[in-house]
């Protein structure tokens, strides 16, 4: 199976931020590929470059064959994108959003009203296809969003972290969503800092940090990376957790952490169920009461973590604000 989607050597730099930092990266045709990263890792400055909204200050790109920087204007034939906020107009109703796009699209009167129909049976907004959208939830704005950019039947789509404030019942309904259109024959890039989301959707994860790739697998090739087991302990009362790291510590393979969940303390190790058993007889001994004990595999948080460090520090992208502005201008 081909590349769809292939970059090689990305450089953005905004003054001094160095936005991505020689980034390379493919997507096979008919696979959704996630951009992991946190805030500020370059994720919506690689999407916004293959997707002709800014250019690169080095590197090349090409999308389905055609060169980025060389013909933009084909390229954005073949694509669709949803960006991190619902670039619709809550002034119009559903309908007339989606109809609007068909029209700027050319696909003609006919076409666009046809497609804006089936688009709102399938993103079951039909009930609300002639409302206004200013009266749309979070998560029907989202979905409206997804469907504009489904308008065209793009082969190719860039998700520039799609679930983002959504909660939990209305990301699992865009994650549905999401694998129909893969199914359909659609090929994704998809940017996410939610850990799960990448591990239940991608078949290819790319891990950046500070404009660089430094991990590209499946799921279970990054946690391999990682090795191992993990053994979390949530003990009941905070003033246990520093025995409670005492404990883990003479049985950890490598350096505890304290989870963002209070009183849980994690460590990896090798030897399973044994050492279960002794960090539990020990805990036993220290008397820290514990309210929940788990020996897992390692998990994408625990990739992140491992990849990236605890140090990394979130900051603005800068192609967010570069991009609004291009839009603004539009």
């Amino acid at each position: 199976m081909q590349n769809i989607i292939e970059a090689t050597g990305l450089v953005k730099r905004y003054g001094e931020v160095v936005a991505l930092d020689g980034l390379d990266l493919s997507v096979r045709e008919g696979s959704i590929v996630a951009l992991l990263g946190p805030n500020g890792a370059g994720k919506t400055t690689a999407v916004s470059i293959l997707t002709t909204l800014i250019e690169p200050d080095e590197g090349a790109a090409t999308v389905a064959g055609v060169d980025v920087l060389a013909e933009p204007a084909e390229v954005r034939k073949l694509i669709g994108l949803s960006g991190q906020y619902a670039a619709v107009d809550e002034h119009l109703s559903g309908f007339e959003n989606l109809d609007m796009i068909g029209r700027l699209y050319r696909l003609g009167r006919k076409k666009a009203r046809t497609r804006a129909r089936e688009l709102l049976e399938r993103f079951d907004l039909t009930d609300a296809a002639d409302r206004s959208v200013k009266t749309y939830s979070g998560g029907m704005r989202r979905r409206l969003d997804l469907a504009g950019a489904l308008v065209a039947e793009s082969p190719v789509l860039f998700l520039d972290e799609p679930t983002t404030g959504l909660d939990l019942p209305s990301r699992q309904e865009l994650w549905r969503i999401i694998r129909d259109l893969v199914k359909r024959g659609a090929t994704l890039l998809l940017t996410t800092q939610y850990l799960e989301e990448a591990d239940r959707l991608a078949d290819d994860v790319l891990v950046i940090d500070h404009g660089k790739a430094i991990a590209q697998g499946t799921t279970d090739d990054l946690k391999d990376l990682v090795g191992g087991e993990r053994i979390e302990v949530k003990v009941k009362v905070s003033e246990n957790v520093p025995a409670a790291r005492e404990v883990l510590g003479r049985v950890a393979v490598g350096e505890l952490h304290d989870d963002e969940r209070p009183r849980v303390v994690v460590a990896p190790i090798t030897g399973g169920a044994r050492v279960l058993a002794r960090v539990l007889a020990d805990l036993e001994a220290e008397e820290v009461e514990v309210s929940d004990v788990v020996l897992r595999r390692p998990t994408l948080d625990d990739v992140f973590l491992t990849l990236t460090g605890q140090a990394t520090e979130p900051v603005e992208d800068p192609s967010k604000t570069a991009t609004a502005r291009k839009r603004g201008q539009a």
